[in-house]
């Protein structure tokens, strides 16, 4: 923060670093020193990610972007690329989705036209299920046996 408000808005490190409470020897030293492996690893990562990004077209995203990583060999989290693509503002594109075919009608829908009566032959079978389970109790065949559907 202290460089970038000596870069954008050219506030010296001195008065950056007394207004942050931070010693000016600490930014010095700071600012110096060599990168760490893990910061190493990430601009590896970085580079690795935006050419992945480039050679999809810019149609990846974070998911598939990761299984590329790992079929690389790396070994990291979904979100560690997520995180990464954000901080390079890289963003998939998005998927396009099929128009429906079918539409909602304005109108109501068409009645049967063919009456259907579903009463039981039998006294307490109130229903389809109760009529299946009539027939194999009787030992009668469920599967092709008929279940009462008698027109009006």
């Amino acid at each position: 923060m202290i460089g970038d408000c000596k870069a954008e808005q050219h506030v010296p490190h001195r008065i950056a670093c007394r207004a942050l409470s931070v010693s000016e020897s600490w930014f010095y030293k700071w600012r110096d020193r060599p990168l760490t492996t893990r910061e190493v690893r990430r601009q590896h990562l970085a580079e690795e990610i935006e050419e992945i990004f480039r050679r999809s077209g810019g149609t990846y995203g974070s998911p598939k972007v990761f299984i590329e990583l790992v079929r690389l060999g790396w070994r990291l989290s979904v979100n560690t690329v997520a995180k990464l693509m954000a901080e390079l503002g890289l963003a998939g594109g998005k998927s396009r989705r099929r128009p429906s075919l079918t539409r909602p009608g304005k109108r109501a829908a068409a009645s049967d036209f063919i009456p259907w009566d579903f009463t039981a032959e039998k006294r307490d079978l109130h229903s389809a299920a109760a009529v299946a389970g009539a027939y194999a109790r009787d030992g009668a065949n469920t599967c092709g046996g008929p279940l009462t559907a008698r027109r009006k």
